[in-house]
């Protein structure tokens, strides 16, 4: 089948603009995760094939440049298997939808799926996270005297605070934070709302990070943002990736007990264990994560190896089974004249 040599911009542009946020109706969090994949994946394709975004085609977006992609980013940031898959996942996505506006397409859906998924090790039994010094130890790294270390700093003092998800925290709306109340509203998967409570420790910072960041109030506009010649651009998951694993090198070098990669999910899950640590019901953790199936939650108490190690001794001491033979308390030599004998010879 010939090629047909079309441009991929007015499909993309309606992709984003209509299909998701309307036809769709996908939550915030994907339109967001989704934008980032293509921005990373057109900046490598321009930069590879030294053209415009506006002059790209279907041409240009085969399988070698995609595959190029995925490679150059996960050596240079360090992705998982998993991430790497999800990025690709982004990507096929547009695929089948310009498959659906025009049929013609469809030989360029075959080359994105003739792309496999990267295999990787099978971690759903076993639960990441750091002891609430190690987390302490990071969050001491910013450096709060300056704008962009009091907004680092507030992002992952609330993100720990609150067990939220990376994606909960970029799409959070300054008004969502409500210091009389002492809680923030989180919005999660599947747009499933959820109040969290917060700390004093996480409001001070708050203040402090809305007069830098907000001075005027800004109501519904993002809670984090970069700044890039006067314009405002929502904070990307990968900025915050490369920040928190800059403090953690940092941390590191007076806690080599810090793991090697840190990534924001560690942090969540870190937060929650301390939680469950500190003893909090399995079904109020759920509801604070915003699990939606509260079974998810069990891998906490799979993991604690502490807990079930206090339990053990627990019930070792009050009820404990000895399974060692009897020891014969009689002397060997007792009523036995002739081992006595043979001994003081």
């Amino acid at each position: 089948m010939k090629k047909h040599v079309k441009s991929f911009v007015p499909l993309f542009s309606d992709f984003l603009g209509i299909f998701l946020p309307k036809q769709r109706n996908v939550s915030g969090h994907t339109i967001i995760a989704t934008k980032q994949v293509w921005h990373m994946l057109l900046n490598y394709v321009c930069n590879t094939i030294s053209k415009m975004v506006h002059n790209l085609t279907f041409e240009d977006l085969n399988r070698d440049i995609i595959i190029g992609f995925l490679d150059s980013y996960q050596k240079e940031r360090g992705w998982s298997a998993a991430t790497r898959n999800h990025r690709l996942s982004c990507i096929r996505s547009f695929f089948y939808y310009a498959v659906e506006r025009d049929r013609t397409l469809v030989i360029y859906l075959e080359e994105m799926r003739r792309i496999k998924q990267q295999k990787g090790p099978d971690k759903s039994f076993i639960l990441e996270y750091m002891n609430p010094e190690v987390v302490a130890a990071i969050l001491r790294q910013p450096d709060y005297t300056t704008k962009r270390g009091l907004r680092n700093l507030f992002f992952l003092s609330t993100m720990f605070d609150t067990a939220a998800r990376d994606c909960e925290m970029l799409s959070m709306r300054f008004n969502y934070f409500d210091v009389a109340r002492k809680e923030v509203y989180l919005l999660g998967k599947s747009r499933k709302p959820r109040f969290v409570p917060i700390n004093m420790e996480t409001i001070d910072i708050f203040q402090q990070y809305a007069k830098a960041y907000h001075p005027l109030g800004d109501g519904d506009q993002l809670m984090f943002y970069t700044s890039s010649n006067g314009l405002k651009t929502p904070m990307s998951d990968d900025c915050v990736a490369k920040f928190l694993q800059k403090y953690a090198d940092e941390a590191r070098v007076k806690r080599p007990d810090i793991p090697l990669k840190v990534n924001p999910h560690i942090i969540r899950k870190s937060r929650a264990m301390q939680l469950y640590s500190d003893g909090m019901p399995l079904d109020v953790l759920a509801q604070l994560l915003g699990h939606k199936d509260p079974k998810t939650t069990l891998i906490y108490a799979r993991a604690n190896t502490e807990m079930k190690r206090r339990a053990i001794e627990k019930a070792e001491a009050t009820a404990s089974i000895s399974v060692r033979p009897t020891v014969e308390t009689t002397a060997l030599w007792e009523d036995n004249e002739e081992l006595i004998r043979k001994l003081c010879e």
